[in-house]
């Protein structure tokens, strides 16, 4: 349980400081596992998806005696709770959380979260003023990390 709860507390720290700073959060590309705690830890708000965000939902899990994955039933019961109501819906509908990896895109992604556009964003000719804007502005980018996210269970 160690491991879990470490990996988890990781999360939760990076994203309150992601939180207090109040800046927008972008999910592009997979974030699996730990990394879905940005969505109970970040105000529904300041969060976007990009047309490749795919959020991963599984069971939390430690290692066994014998060194193989076990499903560990209170860290994912912490990491459940974690969620808004929306997402704990959706993976109910799912059969929840279990070793088996689920995997939130596309239109229903952008049901829940706001979409943002950064293709758009990036092909718009800017004045100098908004780059200097944009610079001290920065929204940070939830990509993957995966030195950080949990392994999968064989």
């Amino acid at each position: 349980m160690k491991f879990v709860t470490g990996l988890l507390a990781t999360y939760v720290d990076r994203y309150q400081g992601l939180r207090s700073s109040g800046e927008m959060v972008i999910i592009d590309g997979l974030c699996a596992s730990a990394c879905t705690i940005v969505l109970g830890a970040i105000a529904h708000d300041k969060i976007c998806v990009t047309s490749h965000a795919t959020l991963g939902f599984h069971a939390a899990w430690d290692f066994g005696a014998n060194g193989r994955a076990v499903t560990n039933p209170e860290a994912t019961q912490m990491l459940y709770s974690m969620y808004p109501s929306p997402v704990r819906r959706w993976i109910a509908q799912r059969g929840g959380l279990t070793p088996r990896m689920i995997f939130l895109r596309g239109k229903q992604l952008t049901s829940l979260y706001k979409p943002c556009y950064l293709d758009a964003q990036a092909s718009t000719p800017r004045s100098p003023s908004s780059r200097r804007d944009r610079d001290l502005h920065q929204n940070d980018v939830i990509t993957p990390d995966p030195a950080a996210l949990a392994r999968q269970p064989d």
